[in-house]
């Protein structure tokens, strides 16, 4: 595994950087350093977490971990030279410029940048130009990163951008158009590929196929297909991203009749390290094939997801709110429903906040089948309790994707963690009930999802994502609003993940692990489950020098 690089602020005169990150507002802002001694600098760079490496010429040259970090030093110094040289000429401005930084600086030269801004169809962002901001969000609040360049793609050809970045040793990071739960697609100081303007969506509603780019949503891709009457299963939330969800298994509503998101993917385009596009199916590439249903984000960008579709119309749903007080009888009901639930039957079962303010348990549901007959086998969720409130009534497959929406609003500050469990047990409905009296936010749930029986039908090792014998995923979803609130809140969901390692399989959903330096190698092994030998494998041979090792 290569070491990870990182691009840390070169503020320079005379070195060839690679992007102006703050440039004079007028004539004579700026002086270049030559007429100072620029050791004067070093207190400066130190007090923003930097380190005073040496002069260099008419300059000097300082070394940061941070970009941030870098920027407010730029700044700082920029606004000490404006009160001091009023009238140097702009042939003469001091440049804040970006390296690369792994023991020795290399810095990436303007030149190289320019090509690679020139080569794009969709914009090259640079830290506090227009849309940098934005574009470095991701759904949740904590994450909070900052490229060094952003490559907002435009289309495949853009995405081979990653040879610029492999060239140079950069860390590279992929974007999709949703999620990124753990925050894996923003890098800190490197290069981010972004996808999430690449959202196109074909349907062949002859073959019942449709053909998606990386960016798009599922609610992008609803759209398009019940315009047909079709959908693949696509996750509980309308924004998650097709990408993130398919490369890691993706469960979701009508995953007990037509099993995980992976399961319907037919075939993939992907952009490799070495910049080759690749088309990754039964017939091509069979092994990369098998990898990216269920492996992850690791072997390369997937630029395009072709799935199959399948007719869905009106469907049984909703959701059924019971007491608190009764939450310990309603979880172990609904364990004892889902034990013989029909293919056309997926569940949820949860423990959350009302939006009157109070505690409650929850049960929702989707039946993908005859009306009649959801109403007859649902009967009994209905009826038990009784109820708070009953919502379930026929709802259309968009309207189905929504229903969650409200729990995950973006912006929000989150935190999960989850793992896969074959049973649930009396013990662990306590527990959970427990530790739920203590939540400190309202905004945060807990959540058994029924992996569905066609997802359980299929081969542990047919497909990358091995966790087949599962009855469900279990997940601790933390939110809240305040960032004061973070350590408080990411304490109460570490401290019940803890609490429940003894109820669970030890095999984690990939798409809530971040980072291996986060996570630990373990719970990433415990992720691959049986199939992690074969996926090392597969990794050696696409991504040799392992580029995508932040996703």
């Amino acid at each position: 595994m290569s070491q990870t690089r990182r691009l840390a602020a070169i503020l320079a005169a005379d070195l060839v950087g690679y992007s102006r990150l703050i440039e004079a507002d007028e004539a004579g802002t700026l002086q270049v350093l030559k007429a100072m001694k620029a050791e004067l600098f070093a207190p400066t760079i130190a007090a923003h977490n930097g380190r005073f490496v040496k002069t260099t010429g008419d300059g000097f040259l300082g070394e940061f971990s941070s970009v941030v970090d870098a920027l407010r030093c730029a700044a700082e110094i920029q606004g000490r030279m404006a009160e001091r040289t009023a009238t140097a000429p702009s042939s003469e401005l001091i440049e804040f410029r970006i390296g690369v930084n792994v023991g020795d600086i290399v810095v990436l030269e303007d030149a190289a940048v320019l090509e690679l801004r020139a080569s794009l169809h969709g914009p090259l962002l640079c830290p506090r130009e227009a849309g940098y901001d934005e574009t470095r969000k991701v759904w949740s609040g904590i994450i909070d990163r900052h490229p060094a360049l952003i490559a907002s793609c435009a289309g495949a050809a853009d995405v081979i951008a990653v040879k610029f970045a492999r060239a140079r040793e950069v860390l590279v990071s992929v974007r999709g158009g949703g999620h990124n739960i753990p925050g894996n697609a923003v890098c800190e100081g490197g290069l981010m590929i972004d996808l999430a303007v690449m959202r196109s969506v074909r349907v062949d509603p002859v073959r019942r196929t449709a053909r998606a780019e990386g960016g798009v949503t599922w609610e992008d891709f609803d759209r398009e297909t019940q315009a047909f009457g079709l959908a693949t299963t696509g996750g509980s939330v309308s924004h998650t991203g097709i990408a993130g969800l398919t490369l890691g298994g993706g469960l979701g509503w009508l995953g007990g009749k037509h099993g995980l998101s992976c399961d319907n993917l037919l075939s993939a385009d992907l952009v490799t390290a070495d910049g080759n596009v690749l088309i990754a199916s039964t017939d091509e590439n069979a092994d990369l094939y098998w990898g990216l249903r269920g492996g992850g984000g690791n072997f390369g960008v997937v630029t395009s997801f072709e799935y199959q579709l399948h007719p869905v119309g009106s469907l049984l749903a909703g959701m059924v709110l019971y007491p608190f007080s009764k939450a310990k009888d309603a979880l172990r009901f609904y364990r004892d429903f889902i034990a013989d639930a029909p293919d056309e039957l997926k569940t949820i079962g949860a423990l959350l906040t009302s939006p009157d303010g109070v505690p409650v348990a929850g049960i929702a549901v989707c039946y993908n089948g005859d009306l009649a007959t959801g109403e007859k086998l649902l009967r009994p969720i209905r009826a038990f309790g009784p109820p708070l409130a009953d919502h379930i009534g026929p709802t259309a497959y968009r309207q189905v994707q929504t229903l969650l929406d409200s729990a995950a609003i973006r912006g929000r500050r989150y935190y999960i963690k989850s793992s896969m469990m074959q049973r649930i047990s009396d013990a662990a409905i306590d527990t959970l009930i427990d530790r739920f009296a203590t939540v400190p936010s309202p905004l945060s749930l807990i959540a058994f999802q029924q992996l569905g029986n066609a997802a359980n039908r299929v081969s542990a090792t047919a497909t990358a994502f091995s966790h087949r014998n599962a009855l469900c995923e279990w997940a601790c979803i933390s939110g809240w609003i305040d960032p004061t609130a973070d350590d408080v809140n990411i304490h109460w969901a570490r401290q019940l993940s803890e609490v429940m390692r003894p109820f669970i399989t030890g095999s984690d959903y990939v798409n809530q692990i971040g980072l291996e330096t986060e996570e630990g190698s373990e719970r990433i092994r415990a992720a691959c489950g049986a199939n992690y030998d074969r996926l090392v494998e597969l990794k050696n041979k696409y991504d040799p020098t392992n580029l995508f090792r932040h996703n």
